[in-house]
């Protein structure tokens, strides 16, 4: 068995506040909580919930934009957690991220060709006239023009900013993109452009892709694999087609059933869901989806549920004591 392009064992991220006045109290956030996962080669996995859910803050951690409390995150067999120096800066140019806000994710002072060129300079790829030949070529191929390398960020719209993010990102020709929401801020038409783009690239270019998004029918049509996140805990994982289609957990049956489906024969009724979610300061006993869950027993509120596979090979699994 090969390994995986990134494996993620036991990521852990907390935040720790100081709240309250005039005697202000400690508060932990538990923002992660345990999440372990597999990207292989080629492969588009998705990480879905609701706001708050903590996905972003997973894939930020994995990347150390912000520095995890535990676990492990190997790419291809390396440690990115414990890396240094050359070797961190080594991992990072083979990872690379597009953020959610086309707008605040560039330098609005930095022409594009400078935003371009300046990771080509900084890993050693390449400099001057040649470093400006490559940033013509991303340009187009990601859908603009050459010409506007000398331009500023606010001559853009968000959809051509998005591009300019993306192609900051292949500067560097990395072999894994961590997509953090990154059509959720577009009109709905300039987020199909945008995904047609990103399906292109992985295509081409043979990337992988860790595709963070609330929205089901983006991860349906662009990610293999997907994982539910609730609370900060990854609740289901396994097959897009599977996990979307015949969801075990019912957080994930939640989510399926209440993303639009354009079909007018088969409106429905939204599922009911019971109250808002927790706070990730004061997260419930047990199972973290219960207080919510129209299935909850008295064993739900005492412990957590173990991860049960589910059948067939690499069918993922679910943490739910309904299965298990």
């Amino acid at each position: 068995m090969t390994e995986p392009l990134l494996r993620v064992e036991g990521l852990r991220k907390h935040f720790v506040l100081r709240k309250g006045f005039p005697r202000p109290r400690t508060i932990r956030v538990r923002a992660v909580e345990a999440v372990s996962f597999t990207i292989e080669p080629g492969q588009a996995f998705g990480l879905v919930g609701e706001s708050g859910c903590g996905k972003s803050t997973a894939a930020r951690a994995l990347l150390r934009l912000i520095e995890p409390d535990a676990g492990r995150v190997l790419f291809r067999g390396e440690d990115v957690l414990t890396a240094r120096g050359d070797a961190l800066k080594a991992l990072r140019r083979r990872i690379q991220i597009v953020f959610q806000d086309p707008y605040s994710s560039l330098d609005p002072r930095q022409s594009v060709g400078s935003a371009l060129t300046e990771p080509m300079r900084v890993h050693g790829i390449a400099t001057g006239a040649e470093a400006r030949r490559r940033a013509a070529a991303l340009m187009e191929e990601v859908g603009l023009p050459p010409s506007a390398l000398d331009r500023l960020p606010h001559e853009f719209s968000g959809g051509q900013r998005q591009r300019i993010g993306i192609a900051r990102a292949l500067t560097v020709e990395p072999e894994l993109i961590i997509a953090d929401e990154p059509v959720s801020a577009l009109d709905v038409s300039v987020q199909a452009q945008v995904l047609l783009l990103l399906r292109d690239l992985r295509a081409r270019r043979g990337l992988s892709f860790l595709f963070v998004s609330h929205d089901l029918s983006v991860v349906r049509w662009f990610c293999d694999r997907v994982a539910v996140m609730y609370l900060g805990h990854i609740v289901e994982e396994g097959p897009a087609a599977r996990v979307l289609a015949q969801p075990q957990h019912p957080y994930a049956q939640v989510l399926r059933d209440a993303s639009p489906v354009p079909d007018p024969s088969r409106r429905a009724a939204l599922p009911r869901i019971i109250g808002e979610i927790p706070s990730a300061a004061n997260p419930p006993p047990g199972c973290p989806f219960h207080p919510r869950c129209v299935h909850a027993m008295p064993v739900c509120s005492e412990r957590m549920p173990e991860w049960t596979p589910a059948p067939g090979e690499n069918a993922g699994g679910v943490a739910c004591h309904l299965v298990g």
